[in-house]
């Protein structure tokens, strides 16, 4: 239900078979909504909804964000992108059309049907850092031409035309910067750390660890995230954000790569290799703005939280 009155919802969501797609519509169902799932597959899986195809106020349709949607909707969450390397690197041309021309097709369809609309940003708006922990009035440090570039600039760009669309059209926007976020329906072979480490571990192979493993990233579990989208959707009309939602609290590799293994009781060892080109040393998430407007902040830590993921994961060993 809308937590403003309680009235159900008609709602979009765009990338909604992918990892945190899949979590959302689910709890949009919860809540009593009708939910329209939009994904072309490409990083998302049908397996994601399996477990929701029988709900009748669940609808899936295939179709690409970069193709112009009509369908009247009250709520619209723009989560269709690619978003680990590995993927987005794959086709950085189409991963900057999606986030650029899906932005515009979304946007175009919120303000036709005078639909409130929410668009999945990125911490990688920050590039790699220099202030530390980021706030949302740091504009960032991002290599426009690097090989990251494509999700970067494209989830900048995305940001712009929101704001653009919101203060030349009167579309009722709001943004979240999404920061690391983990748990079950990630892409077991999609190159995200918290992926990658308990994949090696339960297959027994070296841990691979890229620099020196003294570069910290911050790790939210999915339910915590997805209730903080759905609160800065919900929240007050002249909020439009950008505001961050992750999880404080700081580890580096090293840590996280040792907990895995002790989660996982696996015998595998770390090793070291080159870090990749434009990787940001830190990140982490001032969440002042978060808890202060949505009341909100993550519950669940790290440890709990990666043994869900672990279970998860094991079906894919």
């Amino acid at each position: 239900m809308n937590k403003n009155n309680n009235i159900a919802q008609r709602i979009l969501v765009t990338g909604g078979a992918g990892f945190l797609g899949s979590h959302l519509c689910e709890r949009l169902l919860n809540e009593g909504n009708e939910v329209l799932c939009l994904d072309n597959l490409f990083t998302g899986t049908k397996k994601n909804i399996l477990h929701l195809l029988s709900n009748p106020n669940f609808e899936f349709i295939r179709h690409d964000v970069t193709i112009p949607f009509y369908a009247e909707v009250d709520q619209i969450y723009n989560l269709a992108c690619p978003a680990s390397p590995v993927h987005y690197q794959f086709d950085p041309v189409e991963t900057t059309k999606t986030n650029v021309i899906g932005a515009i097709n979304m946007l175009g369809l919120a303000r036709r049907t005078k639909a409130r609309i929410l668009q999945a940003s990125t911490s990688e708006v920050y590039g790699d850092p220099e202030i530390h922990p980021q706030t949302e009035n740091y504009w960032g440090h991002v290599n426009p031409i690097g090989i990251r570039s494509c999700y970067d600039e494209g989830k900048r760009c995305a940001e712009t035309l929101f704001f653009d669309y919101y203060r030349q059209h009167g579309v009722d926007i709001k943004v979240v910067r999404i920061f690391n976020t983990y748990g079950p329906h990630m892409h077991p072979h999609d190159g995200r750390v918290v992926s990658n480490f308990i994949m090696q571990a339960l297959r027994g192979e070296d841990i691979t660890i890229y620099g020196d493993g003294t570069q910290t990233r911050s790790f939210c579990y999915v339910d915590d995230l997805i209730d903080g989208m759905i609160r800065m959707m919900n929240s007050r009309e002249d909020f439009t954000g950008p505001v961050n939602i992750g999880n404080p609290g700081e580890f580096t590799m090293l840590q996280l790569a040792q907990l895995v293994i002790k989660l996982t009781e696996s015998k595998s060892k770390i090793v070291h290799k080159d870090l990749p080109k434009d990787d940001p040393v830190r990140r982490q998430p001032d969440i002042t703005l978060a808890k202060k407007e949505l009341e909100w902040e993550p519950n669940i830590p790290l440890e709990e939280g990666l043994k869900k993921a672990i279970g998860y994961f094991r079906d894919f060993v």
